[in-house]
């Protein structure tokens, strides 16, 4: 019972996380029904950025807490406007082309990002300094850290403030109406091409929180760190529904669980990779919009 409350926490922690960067998947592809595949490579800056925001600020001898909350919020406010860069130069002009140039474009900017950090910052791994207290309490058995429980809390506070932005903000109603009908949405006068910045801005942010939670866990970092972080995200969201906000949630959990859990079970941690992917095709057969996802109804 104590290793299984053990690695229930552990899952915890890491579904945080790619929940956070499941987020940034599903709300994209809400909008604009595109798989922002760069979303992992936007991670992996959020990251750098992380690194070298902690340092300055370190450097100017603040307390502990001031530098984790400089941190993060100059990594979200940072990468917020990469991702607003990246939308209107890459994404924007290939707003009415066909669906498959947007996603080789996706691409494209997910290998640019990776090699551009590649040749600019070497492809040494790099150590994030440890911003949040890492004390560990024993409690029958379960060890429980207080950077596991700061993770947690933080990211789950992260996602009801985003859930009550989409469902309870003007801004959210124009995103649920864009994803609605994209092209009756102008006619009402609701600004679409600033919606789907902001959406971008919004999704990328959540995911740089998720990348600067996760550098606290798992302090080492290095220009690829966002392929498979970001894969297992995308696999989150599609499980959980891509396109809805508790949907990608809820996948992150689930995927968090499997990636904890399988070497408990399984004799080798090498299964991870197709115990999820049996999940997804498990889950896409008898749903296949994901478990929160709902078919979408088309008159014709």
């Amino acid at each position: 019972m104590a290793v299984i409350l053990q690695q229930t926490l552990n899952g915890l922690q890491l579904g945080s996380v790619y929940a956070l960067i499941a987020l940034g998947y599903t709300m994209v592809y809400g909008i604009l029904r595109l798989i922002n595949f760069a979303h992992g490579d936007i991670f992996m800056i959020a990251c750098y950025i992380g690194f070298f925001a902690s340092g300055a600020f370190l450097a100017r001898h603040l307390p502990t807490w001031a530098v984790f909350a400089s941190t993060l919020l100059a990594s979200m406010v940072l990468t917020a406007l990469l991702a607003m860069l990246i939308e209107r130069a890459a994404y924007k002009p290939l707003r009415y082309a066909p669906r498959v140039s947007a996603v080789i474009t996706a691409l494209g900017v997910g290998l640019f990002l990776e090699h551009f950090t590649l040749a600019t910052l070497g492809p040494a791994p790099r150590a994030i300094p440890p911003l949040l207290p890492a004390a560990n309490y024993n409690m029958g058995g379960l060890t429980i850290s207080s950077l596991q429980v700061m993770i947690i809390v933080i990211s789950i506070i992260l996602m009801l403030l985003l859930d009550t932005v989409v469902q309870k903000t003007m801004t959210g109603m124009a995103m649920r109406a864009i994803s609605f009908d994209k092209t009756v949405v102008p006619l009402m006068g609701v600004p679409v091409d600033r919606i789907i910045s902001l959406t971008f801005a919004i999704g990328s942010a959540v995911a740089a929180a998720g990348g600067i939670l996760y550098s606290q866990a798992y302090p080492i970092i290095n220009p690829y760190m966002g392929v498979r972080l970001g894969w297992w995200a995308f696999i989150a969201a599609v499980v959980g529904g891509i396109g809805n906000i508790r949907g990608a949630m809820l996948g992150g959990y689930i995927l968090g669980f499997v990636e904890v859990f399988t070497p408990t079970i399984l004799p080798s941690s090498t299964y991870r990779d197709f115990v999820a992917f049996t999940i997804l095709l498990a889950v896409l057969i008898v749903r296949p919009t994901g478990i929160l996802g709902r078919v979408a109804a088309q008159k014709v």
